[in-house]
């Protein structure tokens, strides 16, 4: 699985993908997404989006059906580019129960407050933290 910058990959793969999936701002992933591409098809999409410094927040994760199965080795990826991008923790809010479970098992933490959940109070879902080591 390779992480592309939405904005350099092929065009017409990044709107092919984005029209076939439901809920992709196409905008936002242009702007500061990235893409998961495997056998030379993007599969799934995510932001890295700073929200202070040193921590970021992890939106419009998606990964397809076909490849449900590799949403752990995804969010190991994203964790590896943060840590390379320096980053001190990442934020993530998890619509779904299934989700849950694997941030749990990847070590992220369950938010009821902070800065950052402060801010952005959801009404369904739970916020997670992950604190990047050095």
């Amino acid at each position: 699985m390779n992480l592309i910058r939405a904005s350099q990959a092929s065009k017409k793969h990044v709107e092919h993908f984005a029209d076939t999936n439901d809920g992709i701002d196409k905008e936002s992933l242009y702007q500061a997404g990235y893409v998961a591409v495997v056998d030379e098809k993007i599969e799934g999409c995510f932001i890295l989006d700073p929200v202070e410094e040193g921590f970021y927040w992890l939106k419009q994760l998606y990964i397809t059906r076909d490849r449900a199965n590799q949403l752990p080795f995804l969010l190991e990826a994203i964790l590896t580019l943060a840590k390379e991008q320096q980053a001190k923790g990442v934020y993530v809010h998890s619509h779904q129960p299934t989700v849950d479970i694997i941030l749990e098992a990847l070590q992220f933490h369950p938010q009821n407050e902070n800065a950052l959940v402060d801010k952005y109070p959801v009404n369904q879902g739970n916020w997670w933290s992950y604190r990047v080591s050095s």
